[in-house]
């Protein structure tokens, strides 16, 4: 899972400048070597500060996920029985989640070399599947695949398959176990638990000045 997720960090990371004018699959091959220089350069410094690691995801990966679409699509019915408040704290503690467990699998990132498949989108498509495949000495490649839909804010990402497992339908399940033990609130204060146990922590050196 943790190569899973570093493998999803870097395939994503960009800026908003990337997303509103280059296609899906540029989008991808191109941050990929922003991030993977800034990992290289920088990667003592995110193994001592955790603080550090998540400012990098958060102005990195954030612009290019579709957090809101994401929360929707893993809640599944349940969404239309959550209030609006409800809604707005699923998505916040869904996307805390994610980010946090990508702090954790960062670390772990050691010089993966990362495999484009051909890719073919029509002029007009709104909705496009970036295939990947992650390769790492000593194991079978990891295929992954990126969901990506074109909005006004140019092209997100709101879902990601491994193997063919997709990351939305998997906590989909975990998600309405939560929902039917203890309701919409019982799953927001699990998410919000979790949250805090997976909060990042700044260094000794950082925070002693």
């Amino acid at each position: 899972m943790k190569t899973f997720l570093t493998a999803c960090l870097l395939m994503l990371a960009s800026t908003m400048s990337y997303a509103d004018v280059i296609a899906p699959d540029v989008l991808v091959k191109t941050t990929t070597i922003d991030v993977t220089t800034i990992l290289k350069r920088d990667k003592a410094i995110f193994a001592n500060d955790s603080q550090k690691l998540y400012a990098l995801i958060d102005a990195k990966v954030l612009p290019n996920f579709d957090f809101n679409q994401m929360t929707m699509l893993a809640v599944g019915r349940y969404w239309r029985q959550a209030n609006p408040a409800q809604q707005q704290a699923l998505s916040k503690e869904f996307r805390t989640l994610l980010v946090r467990t990508y702090a954790n699998a960062l670390a772990e990132f050691n010089n993966q070399v990362i495999e484009y498949k051909p890719f073919v989108m029509a002029a007009n498509a709104t909705d496009a599947t970036v295939q990947t495949q992650v390769k790492q000495p000593g194991a079978q490649p990891i295929p992954i695949d990126y969901s990506m839909e074109k909005t006004a804010a140019g092209w997100k990402v709101y879902d990601v398959s491994i193997d063919g497992v997709s990351l939305v339908t998997n906590y989909r399940g975990s998600f309405a176990t939560e929902i039917r033990n203890a309701g919409i609130d019982g799953l927001i204060r699990t998410l919000a638990t979790r949250n805090q146990q997976n909060a990042p922590v700044a260094s000794k050196t950082s925070t002693s000045k």
